[in-house]
C-alpha cells in the first residue's frame, strides 16, 4: 500500500511531522520533488530535527529515497546524513540515478537573477538554493544527473559543455565579473570546471562506496511487490505548484499528488490505489511574494494579530529563517487543493496556535468582479483582485494540549471541533489527524491511513 503526503496550501503546513507520525507503519519514505529548499521539522523525544533534503522518515530509521523528480545538492545531502549520524541515528538514504544535481553555478545564478528582479514585481522570493535553475537545465536537456557523478570522465565532458554557457550567461546577460581582478571568489569557483569536477567526483565516489544510488522506480516497485508499505512525501504546497499554483510565485516542480508517480517512477495507478492525505495548517502562512487575499495586514489590529500568530506558531522559514506572512485560513485554496490532489483524508495542524483568540475567521469564498467564487481563479492577476468573504467562529481557550492528545478527539475544545468540522465538510474529506503541538505525541489521531 502507498500513502502520499501533500501540502494543501503554500508550504509550511507541517508535512514532516505527519510523515513522522504515520511513518511508523511505512517501510520506505520517498521524496518525489523539490530539493533543499524544503524545510521539514520533526520532533522526536523532545529533540528537534530540521531536514531540508533527507526524507523525514529517517528519524524513524526508515529507508529514505530521493526520487528522480528531486533536485539534489550533494553537499546538503551529506551534511544532513552526517549530522543525523552524529546524533546517534543511522539514516539509510537512497538517491535516484535519474535525479538532477544542483551545481554551484545554479546557486549563484539563482541569486543573480533574483537580485536583478528585486526592484520589480517579478521577484519570486526564492530560497537561493539553485532549485529553479536546476529544473531549467533539466527541461533544457543540459542538466547533470546523479548517475553522471559516478563517471568522472563523462562528468568532465558534460561540465566543459555547460559551464561555458553558464559563464556567458553570468557575464554577458547579467554583467557579472566572474574571474576578473574584482571578482568574488565564490562566484569565480562556481564557474571553474576543475574545481567543480574535483568536488563532485568526490561526491560520486561517496555515493558509490556507500551504495546509495538506485533506479528509483524499480527499487520502489520491488518493495511494493514484496508487500512493504511506502509513503510518498511531497515538499512545498499545492498553491506553489508550477502548474496549479499562483504562477510565477511558485516553486519549480509539482508538489501535487500526481507527481508522486512521475517523480518516483511508479505507475499512477499505484499512487491512486493508495491514500492521499492533505496537510492543512489551521491558518495560512507563506515565505515569499505573491497575492494572499486573507493575509492579516493593513491596520494595527491585523498586524498585531499576525505577529501574535507568527510568534505562537514559530512562523519563520525552516530553510531561510525569514518571517512568514500570516493570514486566516483560505477555504477556496483548500477546495482547489482537494480537487487537484484527490484527498482521501486530512491532517489539520496548529489549532493550538489559535487558542486564546476571541474570534477566529476563515475566508469562505471570494468576491471577484462582482461574483462570488469558491475556488482559486486560474491566474495570479485574478487572485490578486479577489476580496475574501470571511466567516467567523467563536474562539477556544488554551488547554492542556498534551492531555487532549492523550484523551482523543472528544477532548478537543468544542469551538475548535466546530472549526475543524467546517473544514472537513467544505472539502468533503474526513479528518485523519489533528495537530495540537510540535511533538509526535501531540497529535490526535482519528484514523491511520495505513490501516
Amino acid at each position: 500500500m502507498t500513502v502520499t503526503i501533500v501540502g494543501s496550501q503554500l508550504g509550511d503546513e507541517g508535512k514532516g511531522g505527519v510523515v513522522d507520525l504515520f511513518g511508523d507503519a511505512a517501510d520506505v519514505v520517498a521524496r518525489y520533488q523539490g530539493g533543499d529548499n524544503a524545510g521539514h521539522t520533526v520532533v522526536e523525544g523532545g529533540t528537534e530535527y530540521k531536514l531540508s533534503l533527507v526524507p523525514s522518515g529517517a528519524v524513524r530509521d526508515k529507508v529514505g529515497v530521493l526520487g528522480n523528480g528531486c533536485v539534489v545538492n550533494p553537499a546538503t545531502l551529506f551534511e544532513e546524513i552526517d549530522d543525523l549520524r552524529d546524533r546517534g541515528l543511522a539514516p539509510d538514504v537512497r538517491v535516484a540515478e535519474r535525479a538532477h544535481v544542483i551545481l554551484p553555478y545554479h546557486r549563484v545564478l539563482d541569486g543573480i537573477e533574483e537580485e536583478a528582479k528585486s526592484d520589480s514585481d517579478m521577484k519570486v522570493g526564492t530560497t537561493g538554493r539553485g532549485i529553479g535553475p536546476t529544473y531549467e537545465d533539466k527541461v533544457g536537456r543540459r542538466g547533470l544527473r546523479i548517475a553522471d557523478l559516478l563517471d568522472p570522465e563523462g562528468l568532465r565532458e558534460k561540465l566543459e559543455y555547460v559551464v561555458a554557457q553558464k559563464r556567458a550567461l553570468a557575464e554577458d546577460v547579467f554583467g557579472v565579473d566572474v574571474d576578473g581582478p574584482d571578482a568574488d571568489e565564490e562566484i569565480g569557483s562556481a564557474f571553474d570546471v576543475d574545481a567543480i569536477h574535483e568536488e563532485y567526483s568526490e561526491y560520486g565516489r561517496r555515493l558509490r562506496e556507500e551504495d546509495m544510488t538506485v533506479n528509483a522506480g524499480a527499487f520502489l516497485a520491488d518493495r511494493i511487490e514484496r508487500g512493504e508499505e511506502v509513503m510518498f512525501e511531497g515538499a512545498q504546497g499545492t498553491s506553489i505548484d508550477i502548474d496549479h499554483g499562483n504562477y510565477p510565485y511558485v516553486t519549480s516542480s509539482n508538489p501535487t499528488a500526481g507527481y508522486a508517480a512521475t517523480g518516483t517512477g511508479v505507475g499512477p495507478t499505484t499512487v491512486g490505489r493508495g491514500e492521499v492525505v492533505g496537510i492543512v495548517k489551521a491558518y495560512l502562512s507563506r515565505v515569499g511574494s505573491g497575492p494572499l487575499p486573507t493575509e492579516l495586514k493593513g491596520d494595527d489590529e491585523s498586524e498585531e494579530l499576525a505577529e501574535y500568530i507568527r510568534e505562537e506558531g514559530g512562523e519563520y522559514g525552516t530553510v531561510t529563517g525569514r518571517p512568514r506572512r500570516v493570514g486566516w485560513l483560505d477555504i477556496p485554496m483548500l477546495r482547489h487543493a482537494a480537487r487537484a490532489n484527490g484527498f482521501t483524508g486530512l491532517a489539520i495542524n496548529h489549532i493550538d496556535v489559535l487558542a486564546g483568540l476571541d474570534e477566529v475567521k476563515v475566508g469562505h469564498s471570494y468576491d471577484l468582479d462582482g461574483e462570488e467564487v469558491f475556488t482559486l481563479p486560474a491566474t495570479t492577476e485574478q487572485w490578486a483582485d479577489c476580496e475574501p468573504n470571511l466567516r467567523r467562529f467563536d474562539g477556544w481557550s488554551d488547554v492542556d494540549w498534551a492531555a487532549v492528545a492523550e484523551e482523543g478527539y472528544d477532548a478537543v475544545p468544542e469551538n475548535a471541533r466546530a472549526y475543524l468540522e467546517y473544514v472537513s465538510d467544505e472539502l468533503d474529506t474526513d479528518i485523519y489527524a489533528v495537530g495540537v503541538g510540535p511533538g509526535r505525541e501531540e497529535t490526535v489521531v482519528l484514523e491511520d491511513p495505513f490501516e
